[in-house]
């Protein structure tokens, strides 16, 4: 598995859309919605929906062209209820989108950080920020999401309670940053999917290609199905628990390179014999870099 380097400014290939929508979880101004804005080429609306079942599910009936949700944040590890919908939906992914999680601390004008007791955000955001709030001694405050917290405070009108969310969100819901980059470590990065009903067209751009896999209980045949894959750089290995069959387990997988390529085709094709279960849920450009 090669080393996570700090990602440059993106380059990678996106799906193009001159029209249409494309689906994210949360509030405008969310991360999400960042994923959402840089994850097609072209004009498109971005809709927030407010669960990520609700953003497959406009995908999955042409609500939307286009939908991001996100499977693994640098410090936090996968976000397993985006992996498992990628294994339960007939959704292709066509693309992935890498964004800069860069906390905010905004409260109403006029506040300041003295004035502040509370603080709100999502449970993860407020888990990055820790080294900030503990200082002050203020309380935590879980929301639904990053860019709602940002919209309730703006709504509320509550000088003492302070919000966590992008910069971005500041400026839709007209509240002053107190402080930016808050978050405790700096290497802090979200991965998104891009969700549609068509596999992604042909490109030369370098390639993912992710796919989920399940082995029967024999000694020794998790380690035979994997060995299909020798030779390639595997970026992401990751076991989750089947939610049809107690104690049993799905194999995620992504692989650099694309489905196309002979020596990728041949791996592959080397797990689908071996496997009780597969799915390719995927081969896509790979992204080469990161959004703000």
């Amino acid at each position: 598995m090669a080393p996570m380097s700090d990602p440059a400014p993106a380059t990678a290939a996106v799906p193009v859309l001159t029209s249409g929508v494309v689906a994210f979880q949360g509030n405008p101004g969310s991360y999400g919605e960042i994923a959402a804005l840089n994850a097609v080429a072209g004009m498109a609306e971005t809709r927030g929906y407010p669960t990520f079942h609700e953003v497959a599910r406009a995908v999955e009936t042409g609500e939307a062209e286009y939908g991001v949700l996100p499977v693994e944040n640098s410090l936090m590890g996968a976000i397993h209820q985006s992996i498992d919908l990628l294994s339960e939906t007939d959704l292709h992914v066509v693309g992935e989108v890498v964004v800069r999680v860069s906390h905010c601390l905004m409260a109403l004008p006029g506040v300041e950080i003295s004035d502040i007791r509370r603080v709100a955000s999502q449970q993860p955001a407020l888990d990055q920020c820790t080294d900030l709030i503990r200082k002050h001694g203020w309380q935590p405050v879980a929301a639904h999401d990053t860019a709602g917290s940002a919209k309730n405070l703006a709504q509320s009108g509550e000088r003492d309670l302070a919000a966590i969310a992008s910069e971005r969100a500041a400026q839709l819901y007209g509240l002053t940053i107190l402080q930016r980059n808050i978050e405790d470590e700096p290497f802090n990065y979200t991965r998104f999917m891009i969700l549609a009903r068509r596999e992604p067209a042909p490109s030369d751009a370098p390639h993912k290609t992710s796919l989920v896999f399940a082995v029967r209980h024999t000694p020794g045949f998790l380690v035979e199905t994997l060995n299909e894959l020798r030779g390639l750089n595997l970026s992401r290995i990751e076991s989750r628990p089947r939610r049809d069959r107690a104690w049993s387990y799905l194999m995620y997988v992504d692989i650099e390179g694309d489905a196309r390529d002979p020596k990728v085709a041949q791996a592959l094709a080397g797990v689908l014999r071996k496997a009780s279960y597969a799915k390719i849920i995927g081969s896509y450009p790979s992204a080469q870099g990161t959004v703000n």
